[in-house]
């Protein structure tokens, strides 16, 4: 693992963040990952233009340059072929409090193995609900405890992934993935008013099929829908085959087919 720390390349295993950090006191923070490919990140960016809206709403500063710069350390001096980088900015040295200090912000870039995705992913469709009324909705924030107790309940239940809903009862997204059902032949995902975070492979799926319906369907559609799949940055087009313990008709069906078939063609021909 290499890290990145505000201009300085750390030593394996040192400490990098101070304790009144604002992400760690109060989960203050952005962030974006993605996967390596023989030394060059995928979609770097519009991973970066992202980050930079998320920064709008978080109202934190980030000079992308900077962070060019320190993808290109950690880069030069990793040694994994293939591996997972994740940018982190919070909102640097705070008072113990949730507002924000004046020093600035602390940015990270860090790679880490890049972990191998199962050939199917088997869903559970979580209680509670992704707020798409919230100030932090279609920002990829650091606080992740919602996602991580909806990880936790999917696993408790064999399930790989965790589905949310909204508050309307709309399907809306995994807790790191964005979701496609087929219904009667055609494609459809979640728009961003429902709340979802709109992933850059979830995008690019929508660019390069040029058939995606983005319309709201109750989540419910999820367990009856012909086939489905889920898209982010590490796990690409990834085929759902359980959902809460129910087979799906396919699994990948003609629909998935075409959208893994179409994604690895398109990523082979540089930067998207």
């Amino acid at each position: 693992m290499t890290v990145w720390v505000n201009g300085v390349l750390a030593e394996p295993g040192a400490p990098v963040l101070r304790a009144d950090d604002h992400g760690v006191t109060v989960g203050d923070g952005i962030f974006e990952a993605t996967k390596v490919v023989d030394g060059r990140p995928f979609a770097l960016t519009r991973h970066l233009r992202r980050l930079e809206r998320s920064a709008r709403g978080m109202a934190l500063e980030v000079d992308l340059d900077v962070v060019r710069a320190g993808v290109e350390a950690v880069l030069a001096v990793d040694d994994l072929p293939h591996a997972r980088l994740r940018i982190t900015v919070t909102g640097g040295p705070s008072p113990y409090a949730t507002t924000r200090g004046e020093t600035g912000p602390t940015i990270i870039v860090a790679t880490s193995p890049l972990a191998e995705w199962p050939s199917h992913a088997d869903v559970a469709i979580v209680p509670w609900r992704r707020n798409e009324h919230s100030a932090t909705a279609g920002l990829k924030t650091t606080s992740y405890a919602d996602n991580v107790i909806a990880l936790r309940y999917a696993h408790e239940r064999g399930a790989s992934e965790a589905i949310l809903a909204n508050t309307a009862g709309e399907l809306c997204e995994g807790t790191g993935s964005n979701v496609f059902v087929g219904i009667g032949g055609r494609l459809y995902t979640p728009p961003a008013r429902t709340g979802c975070l709109l992933g850059i492979t979830r995008d690019l799926v929508v660019e390069w099929l040029g058939d995606v319906v983005e319309e709201a369907t109750p989540v419910g559609v999820l367990a009856t829908a012909d086939e489905a799949f889920l898209t982010s940055s590490t796990r690409d087009v990834q085929p759902i085959r359980l959902v809460d313990g129910t087979a799906l008709p396919a699994s990948p069906g003609p629909l998935t087919a075409r959208a893994i078939e179409v994604f690895a063609a398109r990523s082979m021909e540089g930067e998207p």
